[in-house]
C-alpha cells in the first residue's frame, strides 16, 4: 500500500481516502493546510496510479487500511474522510470496525445500487480504454468532473497509469455497493456531505447514511457537483474538518 503522510510529528491522525480514478493529491491542499497540527496519512487505493496491488472489492480495500491503523497506530485515530469510492472505503471501514475512528467525514457516498450502469462498465471500457491516454479525450472527462483546473496534469498523468481491469473492478464496485447493517454500529461521529447538484441517488444515498448511522449529521451544498468541496474547496473543507474536530 502506497501512503503519502503530512505532519509525521504530530500525534494526532487524519486519513483522507480519495475518489475513485484520483489519487493521494484529491487532499493534497487539504493535507498542506493540515499538516502543522495534524499527522495526515493519503493512502492511495488498490488499483489507482503507483499502487502495488491490484483493485478486488471495497471491502477488501477497507480491511487492509483497517490492518494499516492496526499495525502503525494501534488500531484507531483521530478522524478519517473518503469521497465517493473513498467515501464507500471508509462507509465499509465503519461497519467493519465500529472504533476504528472517533470522527468521519462521507462525502458524496453511494449507497444505492446502480445495476444496469454496472453491467454496462465492462463492454464500454473494453471499447473506449485506449482513450484514456489520448490528452483530448482526458481533457473532456475532467472537464465533465468539474475539477480545478490545477489539477489537470496530476489527473492525466494518474489516470493513464491505472490497468483496465482494475478500473473496471473499480466502478463496478462503485455502482453495486450497499451500506452493510453494521454500519449502525459505528461509534464515531459522522458527518455526511453530498451536492445540491448531485445526481438524485446520491442525495438519497446521503439520506439513507444519515438515517442508519445513529446521531450523524447531514450537510447539503445547494450549489455544489460531485465531490467538489474537497476538490475544489481546500480552505472550506478544512475548516469544516477543524470545526467538526
Amino acid at each position: 500500500m502506497k501512503i503519502i503522510e503530512y505532519g509525521k510529528e504530530n500525534s494526532a491522525v487524519i486519513m483522507l481516502l480519495h475518489g475513485g480514478g484520483l489519487s493521494w493529491w484529491n487532499y493534497r491542499d487539504e493535507a498542506n493546510l493540515l499538516k502543522d497540527n495534524y499527522h495526515v496519512v493519503l493512502p492511495v487505493l488498490d488499483g489507482h496510479a503507483d499502487s502495488d496491488t491490484h483493485f478486488t472489492t471495497i471491502e477488501d480495500n477497507a480491511k487492509e487500511l483497517i490492518s494499516y491503523i492496526d499495525e502503525n497506530f494501534d488500531g484507531k485515530i483521530l478522524a478519517i474522510g473518503g469521497l465517493s469510492l473513498g467515501g464507500q472505503v471508509l462507509v465499509e471501514m465503519l461497519s467493519q470496525r465500529s472504533n476504528i475512528c472517533r470522527f468521519a467525514i462521507i462525502e458524496s457516498a453511494l449507497v444505492i445500487p446502480m445495476s444496469l450502469t454496472a453491467s454496462l462498465i465492462a463492454p464500454t471500457f473494453g471499447i473506449s480504454y485506449g482513450l484514456i491516454k489520448k490528452k483530448w479525450f482526458s481533457e473532456m472527462q475532467f472537464k465533465s468532473l468539474r475539477i480545478q483546473t490545477e489539477l489537470f496534469e496530476d489527473y492525466y498523468r494518474d489516470t493513464c497509469k491505472i490497468q483496465k481491469q482494475d478500473m473496471i473492478r473499480f466502478l463496478k464496485s462503485n455502482s453495486s455497493y450497499i451500506a452493510k447493517p453494521e454500519l449502525a454500529n459505528t461509534k464515531a461521529k459522522v458527518t455526511i456531505i453530498v451536492g445540491g447538484k448531485e445526481q438524485k441517488i446520491m442525495q438519497r444515498s446521503a439520506e439513507i447514511l444519515h438515517n442508519t448511522i445513529p446521531n450523524s449529521k447531514l450537510i447539503i451544498f445547494n450549489e455544489y457537483f460531485h465531490g467538489e468541496l474537497s476538490l475544489n474547496y481546500p480552505n472550506d473543507y478544512v475548516n469544516l474538518l477543524i470545526h467538526f474536530l
